[in-house]
C-alpha cells in the first residue's frame, strides 16, 4: 500500500495481547502483528515487525516459557507468560515483547558456521533502533523501533484506542472475565 499523504505528527495506537510461553507463542505473535498493521494500514512495514517480533517472543519463550510441544493449561504459571505490543507514536512504529525474565539480551558475534545466535542480529540490522526496557513491575520489555514511511488515518487509531480501552474495561468485570481472548 501507498500513500500520497504528507506525515503528520500526533499519531498514536497501540495493540497488546498475552500468549502462554510455549512454542506456538511466536506464530501467534506474527499473526498479531500482521493482522494489526493491516487494520492500520500499515501492510508495507509487515515482514520487518514479523521477523523482529518472531526473534524477540522466541527469546522470550526461551527464557520464561514452557518447551513441551503440547503443554497443559494447568501447567501454565505466572512466569510462562509474554505480552506482545504494538505502538505507533508519530512517525514510529514500536515492536515490544515483555517476559518475567531477569536476564540482559546480547548480540552474540557472529560467525559464518554458527549454527544459531542471529535472532538479535536481524533484530538490530532491521529496526532503527532497540533496547531493553525493565518495568517496576518485574521483568523486561526488548523493544525494537522502526521508522514509518506512511501516516496513519487518525480517526481509524482513534477508534481502535477507544474499542481497546472498552474491551479492557469489560474483560476486568467479574461476570464477564472469562469472555474474548486476553
Amino acid at each position: 500500500m501507498t500513500s500520497t499523504a504528507t506525515p503528520t505528527p500526533g499519531r498514536f495506537a497501540t495493540s497488546s495481547i498475552c500468549l502462554a510461553a510455549v512454542l506456538t507463542a511466536v506464530s501467534l505473535s506474527r499473526e498479531f502483528v500482521r493482522q494489526t498493521l493491516t487494520t492500520w494500514q500499515l501492510a508495507d512495514h509487515i515482514d520487518s515487525a514479523e521477523l523482529i517480533v518472531s526473534e524477540l517472543a522466541a527469546n522470550a519463550v526461551k527464557e520464561t516459557g514452557l518447551t513441551d510441544p503440547a503443554p497443559q493449561w494447568e501447567d501454565v504459571e505466572a512466569h510462562h507468560i509474554i505480552g506482545v505490543q504494538l505502538r505507533v507514536v508519530d512517525m514510529r512504529l514500536y515492536v515490544e515483547v515483555w517476559d518475567r525474565a531477569e536476564g540482559s539480551p546480547v548480540v552474540p558475534e557472529q560467525t559464518p558456521d554458527a549454527e544459531g545466535g542471529r535472532g538479535l542480529f536481524l533484530v538490530d540490522a532491521l529496526s532503527e533502533r532497540w533496547d531493553v526496557h525493565r518495568p517496576t513491575a518485574g521483568g523486561k520489555i526488548v523493544w525494537a523501533r522502526l521508522p514509518l514511511a506512511q501516516t496513519v488515518d487518525p480517526p481509524l487509531l482513534a477508534d481502535l484506542a477507544f474499542t481497546q480501552r472498552v474491551l479492557e474495561g469489560l474483560r476486568r468485570l467479574p461476570h464477564l472475565s472469562m469472555v474474548g481472548p486476553r
